[in-house]
């Protein structure tokens, strides 16, 4: 597994569905990511990918491990662009 290819293909899909907050920065609620058709055909594993991105300070998001239902409302917000 590519994970460079992963997480880039991650910020495209966070660029698609999100929006701009009060700080032009992009976000986009996990549960929105996670319930999106086209993200669950990309990624077998969002959240390794998630945790990677955040790793690498390419996105932001509270806690480290978000889970489904439970952390559905968290922003993920995207540090570059």
């Amino acid at each position: 597994m590519n994970v460079s290819h992963e997480v880039n293909l991650l910020l495209e899909e966070i660029q698609r569905l999100g929006n701009k907050n009060a700080d032009g920065q992009t976000t986009v609620k996990f549960g929105v990511l996670f319930n999106d058709d086209r993200c669950a055909n990309i990624f077998e594993a969002l959240v390794g990918t998630l945790r990677a991105a955040k790793r690498k300070k390419f996105i932001a998001f509270e806690g480290e491990l978000l889970l489904q239902g439970v952390h559905d409302d968290v922003d993920i917000i995207l540090l570059q662009e």
